[in-house]
């Protein structure tokens, strides 16, 4: 951590923090757009996140502060969504709302978070900062939940009290990380493994192509519900709950129910994407990191064309990558519209990587990427 956030918080409250927690963010490694399609994802946490300090005051009432953000508020009894205030303010507001709707007690708290993720980037910042929230009150306070059940309860705060469409993805590889493993997480079962991710001579790179995306705003939900109509329309014939219940070869024999050319596209997308996990996976557990790059720059060409939720500034940054000789894959990762991409970078080529992909996308998009530097690390903890 770049500050000292016990002194912060002293500053802040006049008092010294009780306890500090950390949460990462996460990148997803690959199987994209597949978490509300019940299919398969592999992510895992990043070392960049959100730290949390927190101690109980006397008035009763909850006070909550960032480092990140001028706008600081202070509730009592109404945990309201506040659609025109500070955005980030609603994921810890949410948090104490499901707790108290649980019929938990929780005595009036000051927070102090500070966090290091690129806001708007597509590395989980909301979800680092519900997990944060969740896990330093249900740790500090002995409120007895289990991972699965904060992690749920952070996915209710994003889809009932933000209102995005979003599956459980985020939240899980916030809380559930391990150092140096990616998870496999099916997202219908929430049955999942850990697969180890020797990177050996390489490191993982993100870069944020800074243009930010807002995703209740954006075209996600317009995703979820074509999925939907793919779905629907498959069911004429056979019956499925989610579209990643079917492998690409059944696909191909009822994929003449849906007509409509972009909505096969997308049908087309999840399912093959489904199967690039397993695949995945399978390169990992065989130490075959040049199988696992060429997955994954095959999930960003069917990002880009079949599901369009790429764009200009994310495929130049894959477009750089695939003719860098020290990179053996890249995509982009999160829901798209912008945000980062991640790619699999030798080591010792850091510097010259960031020089030569700035030239090309300052040249390409006008203003410059910032380049990251991760590990894999661990999910949410007492710091």
């Amino acid at each position: 951590m770049e500050i000292n956030l016990e002194q912060k918080f002293a500053e802040q409250y006049g008092v010294n923090p009780h306890a500090v927690y950390f949460t990462p963010g996460r990148v997803n490694l690959i199987g994209e757009h597949i978490d509300y399609n019940g299919g398969l994802v592999m992510p895992c946490a990043i070392t960049l996140g959100t730290w949390l300090a927190i101690s109980p005051n006397a008035d009763g009432r909850h006070r909550l502060k960032s480092l990140n953000f001028e706008e600081q508020i202070t509730v009592d009894g109404n945990l309201k969504h506040d659609k025109n205030g500070s955005l980030w303010v609603n994921y810890p507001i949410g948090i104490i709302n499901e707790l108290l709707q649980d019929g938990k007690q929780i005595p009036g708290m000051d927070f102090l978070f500070y966090g290091n993720i690129p806001i708007g980037s597509g590395l989980s910042s909301s979800a680092s900062i519900e997990i944060a929230t969740a896990f330093a009150l249900n740790d500090y306070l002995n409120l007895g939940y289990d991972k699965l059940a904060l992690v749920k309860m952070a996915k209710r705060v994003e889809n009932d009290f933000i209102g995005l469409n979003s599956g459980i993805m985020d939240q899980f590889a916030v809380a559930f990380g391990e150092k140096d493993k990616a998870i496999v997480l099916d997202c219908e079962t929430l049955k999942y493994k850990m697969v180890d991710v020797d990177l050996g001579n390489y490191v993982l790179a993100i870069i944020n192509t800074n243009k930010p995306r807002e995703l209740a705003d954006s075209k996600y939900n317009e995703r979820v519900a074509e999925c939907q109509t793919a779905l629907s329309l498959l069911n004429e014939e056979i019956t499925l709950h989610n579209l990643c219940e079917l492998t690409a070869d059944k696909f191909a024999l009822h994929s003449h129910l849906i007509t409509d050319e972009t909505i096969l596209n997308r049908a087309t997308h999840v399912i093959k994407e489904n199967d690039r996990v397993h695949l995945a996976a399978k390169a990992l557990n065989n130490g075959d990191l040049e199988e696992f790059g060429r997955l994954m720059y095959a999930s960003h060409q069917s990002l880009k064309t079949l599901y369009e939720v790429s764009g200009k500034e994310l495929d130049a940054v894959v477009d750089f990558c695939s003719t860098y000789g020290h990179v053996i894959g890249a995509r982009m990762t999160g829901a798209g519209f912008g945000g980062c991409a991640i790619a699999i970078l030798e080591k010792g080529f850091e510097e010259d990587f960031a020089k030569h992909l700035t030239d090309y996308y300052v040249d390409k998009i006008g203003y410059a990427a910032a380049i990251y530097i991760s590990e894999i690390g661990n999910g949410a903890m007492k710091h």
